[in-house]
């Protein structure tokens, strides 16, 4: 089975590319309907709000979703600078997931980093085995969902986000260990080389942290951000 949707290059067959994109719809609907659960409206009496306010609610929420993977897509792309031992420095392309978790919760914040798993993956898949897979896009990208953990809490935004990227390096450091540190480049200090996996991945995953924190920390972008959040959260 795993052999109908990987080539002999280690990319994907067309098979492949179908299921990683039907898997992807399913997921971001399954994102929408817990993001809408998460947030009903609950009147007076302590019942469920009427059905077409649901409804709308969970539009807006699918709408948001949408948007964030959209954005984290796009901004994955504009890459500001890479580092000598791989890996590149994008455009805050996390926080628009650990928007979403901090907006919504873990649940949802879980299943769309999923989504944008699966679409990075899409983009320049590279398959060793599936576990490898699963620790480079699946768990990396959906463990930015944890920053739903701290969505309540004071400067929930920002500890959250902190969270999330130390999360993602963790699975990211893992596959590492597991799959590729036979692809360790010879430029790399030999001093270090038990732990390639651990810097190699936190480089670049840290020095994107570092930028976007102070990004977010800006009073404007923050008020922003807040603004954001209760037309999100309406």
């Amino acid at each position: 089975m795993f052999q109908m949707l990987v080539n002999s290059e280690g990319g994907l067959t067309t098979a492949g590319y179908v299921t990683c994109i039907v898997v992807g719809v399913i997921l971001f609907l399954l994102g929408s309907v817990f993001a809408r659960k998460g947030t009903q409206n609950v009147n007076d009496n302590g019942s469920k709000a009427k059905k077409g306010i649901g409804i709308a609610v969970g539009t807006n929420q699918l709408v948001f979703c949408a948007i964030a993977i959209a954005l984290a897509v796009v901004t994955s792309y504009l890459k500001i600078f890479s580092l000598p031992w791989g890996g590149s420095v994008t455009l805050c392309s996390m926080l628009f997931i650990v928007l979403v978790a901090n907006w919504y919760g873990v649940q949802t914040g879980i299943l769309v980093g999923l989504t944008y798993g699966i679409l990075q993956f899409i983009q320049e898949p590279y398959v060793l085995s599936f576990f490898q897979v699963c620790c480079d896009y699946i768990l990396a990208f959906a463990a930015l969902g944890v920053a739903g953990f701290f969505a309540k809490s004071s400067n929930g935004l920002l500890k959250g986000y902190i969270a999330a990227v130390l999360a993602r390096g963790a699975f990211h450091a893992l596959g590492g260990y597991l799959y590729w540190m036979s692809y360790m480049p010879e430029n790399f200090p030999q001093a270090l080389k038990s732990v390639y996996p651990i810097v190699y991945n936190y480089s670049y995953l840290l020095a994107e942290g570092v930028l976007t924190v102070l990004v977010i920390s800006i009073p404007a972008v923050k008020k922003a951000l807040a603004q954001i959040k209760r037309i999100a959260t309406a």
